[in-house]
């Protein structure tokens, strides 16, 4: 795993995947922009009533992406938001986005840097939460230093706030996710080479080789708790916002669910750190 994680290789692959994608992103119904630029906030229920709110918070978000849930915590009420994305594409929209809704840069704070640079990178060295959304960590080969950046962003008293796909997920079968095929715990990367997005299956693309990592949740709790931060809770969800697996259909309340027949297995997770001070 040493040339893959000391060198560039997983980064160039990622960046230049996430780069292409990000115009397919934009004019796709899964992002759905032009509703979001009406004032339409993205941050599912149940992260905000964890969260709780918001009103007169700084708020960085680590992974941003377009930045629709950074902006989302700034039509909460939130004081101030910055997202941080490696994406220079993705941040670009992030802006425009911004800027668009009326919100200038000392209210939403848009900047390109790896995640791993985020403590020297980001606009404010503190913030009250510092936020991490779906899909973000397997992107990361360490998640100890991915902690102690996320840690040291966290002002005396703030928390953190993860809400993330669960890693069972990396070990069920496709399309069903009914057999645990493949182990929960790996030493390397898994490397895939797919056309095409979450957000449109068709799209055609050039850029198609990506490098994840599975962090079995053990491992994110110990890494939060080794940075300092005091585990306020860690809750297990059997509903997904993204239907990942094709037996997986909408529930009553927007949430994705796999059918009532089926074994009951956690599909994401969401967690809440503070800072002591």
């Amino acid at each position: 795993m040493g040339e893959i994680e000391n060198g560039e290789k997983w980064r160039e692959s990622n960046l230049a995947r996430w780069d292409e994608r990000v115009p397919i992103h934009a004019v796709s119904g899964n992002y759905d922009l032009e509703t979001f630029k009406r004032g339409q906030d993205v941050i599912p229920p149940f992260e905000a009533e964890e969260v709780g709110d918001v009103t007169g918070m700084s708020v960085a978000h680590l992974q941003c992406h377009m930045g629709q849930d950074t902006l989302s915590w700034a039509l909460r009420g939130a004081a101030r938001v910055a997202g941080l994305d490696f994406s220079p594409a993705a941040i670009e929209q992030a802006r425009s986005l911004a800027d668009q809704l009326g919100y200038g840069p000392d209210r939403a704070a848009f900047v390109v840097a790896d995640l791993y640079d985020a403590a020297t990178a980001m606009p404010e060295s503190a913030y009250d939460m510092v936020y991490v959304s779906c899909g973000a960590i397997d992107w990361l080969p360490d998640i100890r230093r991915w902690a102690e950046v996320a840690a040291s962003l966290v002002r005396p008293g703030g928390f953190l706030y993860v809400s993330e796909f669960h890693p069972l997920h990396f070990s069920l079968d496709d399309p069903t996710g009914s057999h645990v095929l493949r182990s929960y715990f790996r030493d390397g990367p898994i490397v895939h080479e797919d056309p095409g997005s979450y957000a449109d299956p068709g799209a055609r693309t050039v850029n198609n080789t990506s490098y994840q990592w599975v962090h079995p949740l053990g491992d994110v709790v110990s890494a939060v708790a080794a940075a300092g931060l005091r585990l306020e809770f860690l809750h297990e969800h059997d509903k997904s916002v993204f239907a990942r697996f094709a037996n997986m259909s909408r529930s009553s309340d927007g949430y994705f669910r796999f059918p009532p027949e089926a074994p009951a297995v956690p599909l994401m997770y969401t967690l809440k750190a503070v800072k002591p001070g």
